[in-house]
């Protein structure tokens, strides 16, 4: 069974479309929020590409180092983790600006909004494909 068919099967969309769920709600929030400039749609590919692999390396790395500052903080510096993350991103893509700490923690907040509303409503969809 590949990865696709077992998503499917638990009403989970694949990566393919959790991909381009994340692409496009990094457009989105990129075209909401005044202090994150994307040049074209395709800069939002890179950044989507970008902040996966981040997540996947960096991002355990420094939760894994502020583990007693995030306590301290209840968990609230998890937050600051994923601003970092976004200006990371940022560093490496060309195309994609953000000025300052805030609108980067901005930025992750409400893409972390844009693609779990957009992925819940294709969960749904999944679901009610299966029905």
């Amino acid at each position: 069974m590949t990865e696709t068919t077992a998503s499917i099967q638990v009403g989970r969309p694949g990566w393919g479309t959790r991909f381009v769920i994340r692409t496009l709600s990094v457009f989105a929030t990129a075209y909401l929020l005044p202090g994150v400039e994307l040049e074209q749609f395709t800069t939002a590919i890179w950044v989507s590409l970008a902040l996966a692999v981040l997540n996947v390396t960096v991002r355990p790395l420094l939760i894994l180092f502020t583990i007693p500052l995030t306590l301290f903080s209840l968990g609230l510096f998890l937050l600051a983790i994923n601003a970092m993350v976004v200006m990371l991103a940022s560093d490496w893509v060309e195309g994609f600006t953000v000025h300052g700490f805030w609108y980067a923690l901005i930025f992750s907040m409400v893409l972390t909004l844009i693609s779990g509303l957009l992925e819940g409503n294709v969960r749904a969809k999944f679901k009610r494909r299966q029905s």
